[in-house]
């Protein structure tokens, strides 16, 4: 039978996400929610910066973001508007494994 790869240690730093946020911005409150939770089962460290202030400016001129919030991994563009879900998870999964929660209660909700 062949042997299985493991997921990888959680020892690895984690996840510096940067979210680049505008006043009143509801894909901002949505971001920070899905964030929130996926804290929950991942490393992730969650820095915010206001659009309006000079480092926004300057991030979302430099990944040229249509819209906000504009959200970076580890410094990489990642996406701006909405919070792809599906994708942001499988990037943590791929990197730290699937959670312990998720292999007991069979992945969770599969929305994103």
């Amino acid at each position: 039978m062949p042997q299985q790869t493991p997921p990888p240690p959680h020892d690895q730093p984690p996840v510096r996400v940067t979210l680049v946020e505008s006043p009143a911005c509801h894909y901002c409150a949505d971001a920070h929610q899905v964030l929130a939770k996926l804290a929950g089962s991942y490393p992730i460290v969650v820095d915010t910066v206001d659009a309006r202030s000079d480092a926004g400016r300057v991030l979302m001129a430099q990944h040229r973001a249509a819209m906000s919030p504009l959200v970076l991994l580890d410094g990489a563009f990642f996406s701006h508007g909405r919070l792809p879900r599906r994708k942001l998870t499988n990037v943590l999964t791929s990197r730290y494994g699937t959670p312990v929660a998720d292999a007991v209660a069979g992945g969770g909700g599969r929305r994103g």
